[in-house]
């Protein structure tokens, strides 16, 4: 059924219904909910947990109204039996009319503490008791109300509308509903039990799909050069460092050299967590690419992190003959056409830069090896550019991409596709873990006290926060510029402080970076700019703001800027107490964090970063572990039994009508 049939759907809201692919009655149907809000029951006006609450009770006073610049305000208090409840309305001014004094409301919102300690509900709604309410990405053009509207009217139509394609026996053994009752249930669900089970049926037949087209793609492998590298190179490598690598260390470059020495083009993928030695093992890499008669190309995401590889580079391998280069984008027209002529001339042996490895009139001479550095900042099609530089006569270079975003490799062989995953599962010895601590706002004070204890003693600091400057729209969120400012002058003002942030000009930037680095700063305030490729092993304090703001993993990846020396360091977390950030304070483990994450928030939200301005995978997955593990043991019995046959044509035709346009995105690289 065409949703042109449908009473009520003029041509404005059709087109908004076509924009975004919805043509038929199916379509919509296949349009799942993002969320669901829980309005079955209201929680007491004393509750102080943090986040999204119903609240049922009465309003004391008529609300208040004021205004800033434009914006509007708006106060009320509502109490029950429990006690009372402050609530505000950022620019909803009509609010203090439709509320009076003892009116009895039921108010959805979220429950947060601002500045001063107090809790708070913000921007809540007015609804009805005793529903589950499905929430659907929005559809410009098309309202909420009317978008539910539609579904519910027609849910009736649906079995007949969705086919199956899971056979009965696997229904059965996974017991799971049935694809119609499980589409049915996602946008009518009576509890949130039901809606669990439902969106587990569909995401582990997702996840089938997949894996399905990932084994259609597994066969596809490029050619590749055969790097001829003697065993010798490994040993004089590791031999040469000034450190002792770690057993993983040794491990992951052995699987990366003999990817090398193959004659398809290895696709890897180095997995680690912060701190484990990821470039060393990429050092190792280049060493060998190199000493094969080869370039090698390592790609990352900021100019700091291109900078900072560049010149550890040079100290580990021009000891070794290579001769490094630098191409990033900030370097002047002349100093880029003499890097591009030394690239293509084979003067370079190893250049390091950022997406300008790939700009127009880069030309390798005998590229071999490709390597990307935290590789989920870089959309599928950025790597495949590098990749394809590096062509000569059908045959690609070797592709190797490292993250420090420690996924749990259940998850890695699913998301990666026909990538090969080596962890590195181990930190250097000696190594002390950060102590994490929440800090509530009313302890800042004494934080402070804390942090001046440690730049006495000769250390550094680091404080980050969510924003670079102040923002109307979001309060209680405290900012760069403003941090800055007011540290400068009151708590911090003895101490040599600097500012940095993602748009900051980059001479500007390295040169605060560079400050701090020579131990010219006691403390850098600034963004997450700093995530990764900051290394001062100088700073044993981090500090991070509004940490409830961020996710579990990035989190990690801040904490790692300090622990880096020999000396004990700490990360505090200026936030309210929750879940997740009650799991940074218990371990260091990253693995472990990104496992709790993946339970919390989601496979899909873990990776959920765009690339190329399309849908990361990550989306394409709901679920937990477990579910993940179940798909892949039904897949493997699916290709290798006899009575899934004609199960394997359905899965298989499936997969390539859904993830049609998207199959590159399967990654190879």
């Amino acid at each position: 059924m065409e949703l042109k049939e449908i009473r009520g759907l003029g041509p404005a809201r059709l087109e908004a219904f076509r924009a975004v692919g919805i043509e038929s009655l199916r379509d919509l149907f296949m349009y799942l909910p993002v969320r669901y809000d829980d309005l079955t029951h209201a929680v007491p006006c004393s509750t102080e947990e943090p986040g999204m609450h119903v609240f049922h009770g009465r309003i004391l006073q008529r609300p208040s109204a004021s205004w800033h610049q434009g914006l509007s305000k708006v106060e009320a208090v509502m109490e029950d039996q429990s006690g009372k409840l402050s609530i505000i309305w950022f620019n909803q001014p009509w609010m203090q009319k439709q509320l009076h004094a003892g009116m009895t409301v039921t108010l959805y919102g979220r429950l947060a503490f601002n500045k001063r300690g107090r809790r708070e509900l913000q921007n809540p709604e007015q609804v009805t008791l005793g529903q589950i309410r499905p929430v659907y990405k929005e559809i410009q053009g098309v309202p909420a109300k009317i978008l539910r509207q539609v579904i519910q009217t027609h849910l009736y139509m649906l079995p007949e509308l969705i086919e199956e394609i899971l056979p009965e026996s696997i229904l059965r053994e996974y017991h799971f509903p049935s694809r119609a009752e499980a589409i049915a249930v996602s946008h009518e669900p009576d509890t949130l039990e039901d809606v669990k089970a439902a969106r587990q049926r569909l995401a582990f037949e997702k996840m089938l799909l997949y894996l399905c087209m990932v084994k259609c793609q597994r066969g596809a492998s490029d050619p590749g050069f055969a790097l001829s590298i003697p065993d010798k190179v490994v040993d004089e490598y590791w031999n040469a460092q000034p450190f002792t690598p770690t057993q993983a260390q040794r491990r992951v470059l052995a699987e990366v050299v003999q990817g090398l020495r193959q004659n398809r083009a290895m696709a890897r993928l180095i997995q680690g967590d912060v701190g484990c030695g990821k470039t060393a093992i990429a050092f190792g890499a280049i060493l060998c690419a190199c000493r094969a008669g080869f370039q090698a190309a390592m790609m990352a995401p900021t100019e700091i992190l291109a900078r900072q590889h560049y010149e550890s580079a040079k100290k580990v391998l021009e000891s070794f003959g290579i001769r490094c280069g630098l191409l990033v984008g900030s370097l002047k027209a002349s100093e880029k056409k003499k890097a591009h002529a030394r690239l293509e001339a084979g003067e370079w042996d190893a250049v390091f830069g950022t997406h300008a490895l790939i700009s127009e009139g880069v030309q390798y001479q005998k590229l071999g090896l490709v390597i990307t550095d935290e590789q989920h900042r870089f959309g599928v099609r950025q790597r495949s550019f590098l990749q394809a530089k590096g062509e000569q006569a059908g045959r690609m270079p070797h592709v190797m991409v490292m993250s420090a975003t420690p996924i749990p490799r259940t998850l890695a062989l699913i998301l990666y596709g026909d990538l090969d995953v080596s962890v590195v599962d181990e930190l250097p010895a000696g190594r002390k873990p950060v102590q994490t601590r929440l800090v509530p706002e009313n302890k800042r004070h004494d934080m402070y006290g804390f942090l001046h204890k440690e730049i006495a003693m000769g250390h550094q600091a680091y404080v980050v926060c969510p924003l670079v400057e102040d923002s109307e729209s979001i309060e209680h969120v405290r900012s760069a510029q403003s941090t800055y400012e007011e540290l400068r002058t009151h708590e911090l003002r003895d101490l040599r402080i600097g500012l940095t942030w993602g748009e900051q000009k980059a001479e500007e930037k390295q040169l605060v970076l560079d400050q701090f680095a020579r131990g010219d700063l006691d403390v850098l305030i600034s963004t997450t700019v700093i995530e990764v490729g900051i290394n001062v092993p100088n700073s044993t304090v981090m500090i991070i703001e509004n940490a409830d703001r961020f996710g579990l993993s990035q989190l990690h990846q801040l904490r790692g800027r300090v622990g880096r020396g020999g000396d004990e360091s700490w990360c505090f977390l200026v936030a309210q107490r929750s879940e997740k950030l009650g799991i940074m304070v218990k371990t260091n483990d990253g693995f472990e964090i990104a496992q709790k994450d993946l339970e919390l928030r989601g496979p899909g939200e873990l990776m959920g970063t765009r690339q190329s301005g399309q849908e990361s995978l990550g989306f394409l997955l709901d679920g937990d572990v477990k579910l993940l593990q179940l798909a892949t043991r039904c897949i493997e019995s699916i290709y290798s039994e006899d009575r899934f046959q004609t199960t394997r044509s359905i899965l298989e035709k499936t997969a390539e009508k859904t993830f049609e346009g998207r199959i590159g995105q399967i990654a190879k690289n």
